[in-house]
């Protein structure tokens, strides 16, 4: 079973920046519907962004103007540029998706299809 890589956290400033990119290693993604997800220890994994087959994204309230969910099917790879970074977004960041027939211009975090998570990638936003 495929699953998802992805890369791209680090340590940031309370204001800063920092993108997150995603990828299935030869795979190519453009049928894919694909989210991101994080999770703190001891909380649950939470939606953070998906983004449908073609160009329509959706974002959870509390990142909503500062992260921007884009995707790249020539790389075959998903980003997500997050600007602003509060120290509420610390936690690890996982990227997952399924394959979609159609091109929607629909996508939720709340789909329970979400599926191939990566191992995650440590965001950490501290002064």
């Amino acid at each position: 079973q495929l699953h998802f890589v992805e890369s791209g956290g680090g340590l940031a400033q309370p204001g800063g920046s920092l993108r997150l990119s995603c990828t299935i290693p030869g795979t190519n993604l453009e049928g894919y519907v694909i989210a991101w997800f994080r999770q703190v220890p001891g909380k649950e994994r939470e939606g953070v962004s998906c983004i449908s087959r073609g160009t329509f994204t959706n974002y959870v309230d509390a990142v909503k103007g500062r992260f921007t969910m884009s995707r790249d099917n020539a790389k075959n790879t998903v980003y997500l540029q997050m600007n602003s970074l509060k120290p509420e977004d610390t936690a690890v960041y996982y990227c997952g998706g399924y394959q979609y027939a159609f091109i929607k211009a629909y996508c939720t975090t709340l789909d329970d299809r979400f599926a191939n998570w990566g191992l995650g990638t440590q965001v950490t936003v501290s002064s």
